[in-house]
């Protein structure tokens, strides 16, 4: 198992590197595996009938979601937690303080010791690609990579959640 990712030279539009070429690595999707499929697999592999899978599987997704829009941070078994969030611009009065700050909603995903450690010893691969999409480098890693020790949080005039282990797939 390995970790895709694609190099694309693009042009920068924006920041200190405005008007340059530069390459943006992006995680390659290999595709989305529907409900039908995952349940599926669940079934053989634990030999329980696929409808009763399927009716656990929309219950615990019924019981996440209802702890989770109570503020819960929610424990997905095997995987780590989910809880929803927010970032919000900050303001130094009380009397400003208003839904009208938030900015985004987001799904916050934390995952356990297991998986972290499963991500941790996963190779890597990196296709570069040139701005007219020819590949001009392949770059295969199976040594350990090391994470950074502050990560991009997105910053800039905004609070919220916040947290080392945080994945934001909303954005």
């Amino acid at each position: 198992m390995a970790i895709n990712l694609k190099a694309k030279q693009q042009l920068q539009y924006v920041g200190k590197e405005a008007g340059t070429y530069r390459f943006v690595m992006a995680t390659e999707l290999y595709n989305k595996l529907n409900d039908s499929k995952v349940l599926r697999e669940a079934a053989m592999r634990s030999g329980i009938p696929q409808g009763t899978i399927t009716a656990a599987w929309a219950a615990i997704g019924e019981v996440i979601k209802a702890w989770a829009t109570e503020g819960h941070s929610v424990a997905i078994p095997g995987v780590g937690t989910m809880r929803f969030g927010v970032r919000a611009t900050s303001v130094a009065d009380v009397n400003e303080v208003s839904t009208g700050l938030i900015t985004s909603r987001r799904v916050i995903f934390t995952p356990s010791v297991d998986i972290k450690n499963e991500l941790k010893n996963t190779s890597i691969n990196i296709t570069c690609y040139d701005k007219d999409g020819n590949l001009i480098k392949q770059t295969i890693a199976d040594a350990e990579v090391e994470e950074d020790e502050k990560p991009n949080t997105g910053g800039g005039g905004t609070s919220g959640d916040g947290g080392d282990d945080e994945l934001d797939p909303l954005g």
